[in-house]
C-alpha cells in the first residue's frame, strides 16, 4: 500500500457525511486528500492541485459531476476519474464511458470496491506517464516528483518543484500566469517571483527548456518516454 501514499486524490461529493469519512478512510492509504462540496468548487480545487485522481459523485447542486468532468476533458485527458453515485443509470454510463472514466462504482464505496481501482490508476499512471523527458540529459519523475540529470537527483526548492510539475503536467501548452498563481502561490502571485523561479529552474536544467509565451505564461518543450 505503500506506493499508494503518493496519489493526490480530489473527492467530490456534495453530502457532508459522506465526503468527510471518504477523506479519513483514503487518508490512511494517501497523503494528499483533498475535498470539494460540488462540482464548481471542484473544478475549482482541480485547477489548484493537479490531482492525480478525482472521485466525484454526479447528482450534485450547481455543476453536476459529468458537467465538471466535461469541462476538464476539455484540456486534460490524462487526470484519472472514477464516479460514484448511488444508482446505475444507463444514460450516465454511456457519458462516463465517451468521457474516458476509469470506474463506475455504486455507493457506498467500500474497501473491496475503491482500493483495487486505486491500484489500477496507479500502475496506469506509473506505466504510461511516470517519465518525461526534458532533453537528454534531463528527466523529471512525474508519479515520484524528482528531477533527475542522467542518473543524479536534482534538488529543488518546493516552490521550482511545484512550478516544475504544473509545467511538465501540462507540457502540451502554456500554462498561464493565473495558473501559477492557484497552484503555487494560492492566488497571491507577482510575475517577478513567478520570474526568479523560472529563472533558478532553468539553471538546473537548461535556457531553453522552458519558453515563455508572451502575455500568457510559459511552456516545456518536450516528449514523455515510457
Amino acid at each position: 500500500m505503500n506506493e499508494l501514499k503518493n496519489l493526490k486524490i480530489l473527492y467530490i461529493d456534495d453530502e457532508e457525511n459522506i465526503r468527510l469519512n471518504a477523506i479519513e478512510y483514503l487518508s490512511f492509504y494517501c497523503d494528499n486528500v483533498y475535498g470539494a462540496k460540488d462540482g464548481i468548487e471542484g473544478f475549482e480545487v482541480y485547477t489548484k492541485i493537479n490531482p492525480d485522481i478525482i472521485i466525484t459523485d454526479i447528482k450534485m447542486p450547481k455543476l453536476n459531476g459529468l458537467e465538471m468532468v466535461r469541462k476538464i476533458r476539455k484540456t486534460d485527458n490524462s487526470t484519472r476519474i472514477i464516479v460514484a453515485t448511488a444508482f446505475l443509470e444507463t444514460s450516465y454510463l454511456l457519458q462516463a464511458i465517451d468521457l474516458g472514466l476509469v470506474k463506475y462504482l455504486i455507493k457506498p464505496i467500500t474497501a473491496d470496491k475503491i482500493l483495487p481501482v486505486l491500484k489500477t490508476c496507479l500502475l496506469d499512471l506509473k506505466e504510461n506517464s511516470s517519465i518525461f523527458k526534458i532533453d537528454d540529459s534531463y528527466t523529471f519523475d512525474i508519479f515520484n516528483k524528482t528531477l533527475f540529470c542522467k542518473q543524479e537527483q536534482v534538488s529543488l526548492t518546493k516552490k521550482e518543484l511545484l512550478t516544475l510539475e504544473l509545467l511538465v503536467c501540462n507540457f502540451n501548452r502554456a500554462v498561464k500566469y493565473s495558473e501559477f498563481s492557484n497552484y503555487i502561490w494560492d492566488a497571491q502571485m507577482s510575475e517577478d517571483a513567478l520570474r526568479a523561479i523560472i529563472k533558478e529552474l532553468r539553471k538546473k536544467i537548461s535556457k531553453g527548456s522552458i519558453k515563455n509565451v508572451s502575455g500568457i505564461g510559459y511552456q516545456i518543450g518536450a516528449d514523455i518516454t515510457k
